[in-house]
């Protein structure tokens, strides 16, 4: 399925060495921005309280935010989830509040802020999660705001789960090196990892100087990403390796080109249909699908780009010739069943 075919290739790998320059130093800012800001964890990694509080009424968001930074909270994440009643709230570790006491005390507050009582306390302990049920009743004797769960997380365990994230990474990106070290070549294999890694480190980078929250969704959109990008690459690659067997007196550069020209209909229609559904979670989703629709935006777009000036190009410094997707024929030899 194509909307359009363009019979004249279009010389990108003339421009190679420009928008490479340009990668280069988007990947070079991507690390300094990791390096001075570094990101801005979320209670998974750091460790904290997760709560989830539901209102009697349409929820208040910057009134409940007002009540914790009264409490030493800086920048408390509070955001709404399901209807406009359901608000979760994450809450960093605190020395002046600490484990699961921290929970009790912030329910208090969001209580009095309501002129209620707290009151209906049940306290269950599973499997190290900590989890407390309460009721405020306000002032007019109806509950004004329960909390419908509380979930402790420790340092160790957003250590473990910060490492366990590398882990995959360093999974995916070792699977993905030998898969297409197997189907193509090395000089592809090496490429696409190259470029893959780009797109990887430019979304940590936009995170750390927007200092955006990476939480394991993110880390999620991430790992996506990292396979969205390269099942890019392998298309262009097919397509450089049908070329090979059709324009037998092209150039590598002139069979690269014309690679990349008849596949910019299918990335059209693919990355525009991807594209519209990331952009629905990012408008419609609410915010907790806010960063990881942001993550697949910057990764989809990056990953286009990286596909065609980074991958390709990358192939095409390092050698890539005819021989090394296609075995030559060998040519019969004349006297081969001759009769002496």
């Amino acid at each position: 399925m194509e909307f359009f075919r363009i019979k004249k290739a279009i010389p990108f790998m003339r421009h190679a060495l420009i928008f490479n320059v340009i990668s280069a130093l988007t990947f070079v800012a991507a690390v300094f921005f990791l390096a001075t800001k570094g990101l801005h964890l979320s209670v998974e990694f750091k460790g904290g309280t997760v709560m989830e509080v539901q209102y009697q009424n349409a929820a208040d968001l910057q009134k409940i935010r007002g009540t914790l930074e009264g409490l030493g909270y800086v920048q408390p994440e509070v955001t709404g989830f399901g209807t406009a009643r359901d608000v979760m709230i994450r809450l960093p570790v605190i020395e002046s509040m600490k484990g699961s006491n921290s929970s009790q005390i912030v329910f208090d507050a969001l209580c009095k802020a309501e002129q209620g009582s707290t009151t209906q306390i049940d306290t269950v302990s599973t499997k190290g999660e900590h989890i407390m049920k309460a009721g405020c009743v306000g002032a007019a004797g109806v509950e004004a705001v329960v909390l419908q769960k509380v979930e402790f997380v420790g340092p160790q365990v957003g250590d473990e789960l910060a490492q366990n994230g590398l882990n995959a990474l360093a999974m995916v990106i070792i699977g993905v090196m030998i898969y297409l070290a197997i189907r193509f070549e090395w000089k592809f294999a090496v490429s696409t990892v190259v470029a893959n890694l780009h797109d990887v480190v430019i979304i940590l980078g936009f995170f750390a100087f927007f200092q955006w929250e990476f939480s394991l969704t993110v880390l999620a959109a991430v790992l996506a990403v990292l396979g969205y990008s390269v099942n890019e690459s392998v298309v262009i690659f097919d397509r450089i390796r049908e070329n090979f067997r059709k324009q037998r007196k092209s150039t590598v550069t002139e069979v690269i080109d014309s690679a990349i020209t008849s596949t910019i209909s299918r990335t059209i229609i693919t990355h525009g249909s991807t594209q519209m559904m990331v952009l629905a979670m990012l408008f419609l989703g609410g915010p907790t699908l806010h960063y990881f629709a942001i993550a697949l935006t910057i990764g989809i777009c990056f990953g286009i780009y990286s596909s065609v000036f980074v991958a390709a190009s990358i192939a095409m410094w390092l050698g890539v010739t005819r021989e090394d997707l296609i075995k030559p024929v060998k040519e019969k030899d004349d006297t081969d069943g001759a009769v002496v």
